[in-house]
């Protein structure tokens, strides 16, 4: 999609911090963390939210989990962390491109606000 900013980041268009890559995957640090370690995980493939995922997403989302997990544990989160996905408008998804956030790095609140 040619107006979404994380397909930018994907076509290397605009830059980003990236802290993993595969030939389906991007994981880079959020430009406004809100915790010490912010990671910004999507999909290459441009899926406008959660709302979009098919059933011929499924092995795709099942690889980025596991990915998540693997970049938590190189980032030494082994306190823990959490892992969001905003979707919608009053989910909070501010760009509508499929991301989740992996933050850690301190004690989460809950409830998060």
């Amino acid at each position: 999609m040619s107006d979404c900013i994380f397909c930018k980041i994907v076509s290397k268009e605009i830059p980003a911090d990236i802290v993993y890559e595969d030939d389906d995957m991007l994981a880079f640090k959020d430009i406004e963390p809100k915790a010490p370690i912010h990671i910004l995980i999507i999909p290459k493939i441009h899926i406008q939210s959660m709302d979009q995922v098919s059933i011929e997403d499924q092995n795709l989302l099942g690889k980025m989990m596991i990915k998540i997990r693997e970049i938590a544990s190189i980032l030494k989160l082994d306190n823990g962390y959490r892992v969001v996905n905003n979707c919608g408008e009053d989910g909070f998804q501010t760009v509508k491109h499929l991301h989740f956030h992996l933050l850690g790095g301190r004690k989460m609140q809950w409830p998060p606000g």
